[in-house]
């Protein structure tokens, strides 16, 4: 993968090289994204640099789960979820249903998901996409790995299935949480996490947020990028091409723990603790710290 140093040094201006007080663990970055194909390892370095050091790598469908198993394999600081979006649920039969239950028990791969509902765009219907969430929760007790969930336009439907699974699924967040109060307190009535990316950053469409991050217990917290979607809007500089990526994370924080009433180094090290609680890592990683692909130990 070529990259050269004046990729690192150019591509972020000053104003965004940001450095977190303390290690960050980025709990979703879709890295197999073809945005990222020709500077990934660029994009690894500058994340080391930002003191991100972890990265939960996106597993939205099939092809995009051994995507992230393969870089999980290859890059140190990374691991991998494997699961079925909403939208791909229309997809869903035996045969990806078994696939899924092999990923699952590689030991790159530290969750169930992205899976859930999406009754907002409905690519699938909701009776597809139910079928198809049912079926992962279900992979989800089998391998006892937590849950990564994605959910949007429909709390009360995902509240509803998570409830019947509550005590037999192990952990599960809610990923990207951008809903209501009362959508929030269900997700937290059953003892869910919560991750919160740059959505907060957006004074148009984030704003409710702002509030809301105060009640979000810390041991329930977590953050990420979501990247290379969800670029933070208030962002001190403009970045060229307009993709978000993990050294970005430590600003994100920065705004949590800004309208939490908390000193960023506080937030950065409880996030990171929950999230290798969550996903039952062990060590501070870190990913690709020499700017060169280490070929981890089988």
């Amino acid at each position: 993968m070529a990259d050269t140093d004046a990729t690192f040094d150019d591509f972020l201006p000053e104003a965004l090289r940001f450095h977190s007080p303390a290690p960050l663990v980025d709990i979703g970055a879709n890295l197999t994204h073809d945005s990222f194909a020709h500077d990934l390892e660029a994009v690894l370095r500058r994340a080391r640099a930002a003191n991100v050091t972890t990265l939960i790598v996106t597993g939205t469908d099939l092809a995009h789960a051994e995507q992230a198993v393969a870089l999980a394999q290859r890059y140190p600081g990374l691991h991998a979820t494997a699961g079925v979006h909403p939208h791909d649920a229309s997809r869903w039969d035996s045969g990806l249903a078994a696939a899924m239950g092999d990923l699952h028990r590689r030991p790159e791969v530290v969750a169930v998901g992205e899976c859930g509902l999406d009754f907002n765009r409905n690519f699938s219907t909701p009776e597809e996409q139910e079928r198809a969430f049912e079926a992962q929760l279900g992979l989800a007790v089998e391998s006892g790995k937590p849950l990564f969930i994605h959910e949007r336009d429909a709390g009360r439907r995902m509240r509803e299935m998570l409830k019947a699974w509550r005590d037999d699924i192990a952990d599960a967040v809610v990923h990207c949480f951008t809903a209501d109060r009362d959508t929030l307190y269900g997700y937290l009535d059953l003892d869910l996490h919560i991750g919160l990316t740059g959505w907060i950053c957006d004074e148009r469409r984030g704003h409710h947020l702002r509030e809301l991050v105060k009640e979000i217990p810390l041991e329930r917290l977590m953050v990420e990028t979501d990247c290379p979607y969800l670029l933070p809007r208030d962002l001190p500089a403009k970045l060229k091409g307009r993709r978000n990526e993990p050294a970005l994370l430590p600003w994100i924080v920065r705004e949590i723990a800004h309208w939490r009433g908390y000193g960023e180094g506080e937030l950065a090290q409880a996030t990171s603790d929950t999230a290798r609680a969550f996903f039952r890592l062990s060590s501070v990683e870190g990913p690709t710290p020499t700017g060169h692909a280490q070929q981890k130990e089988s």
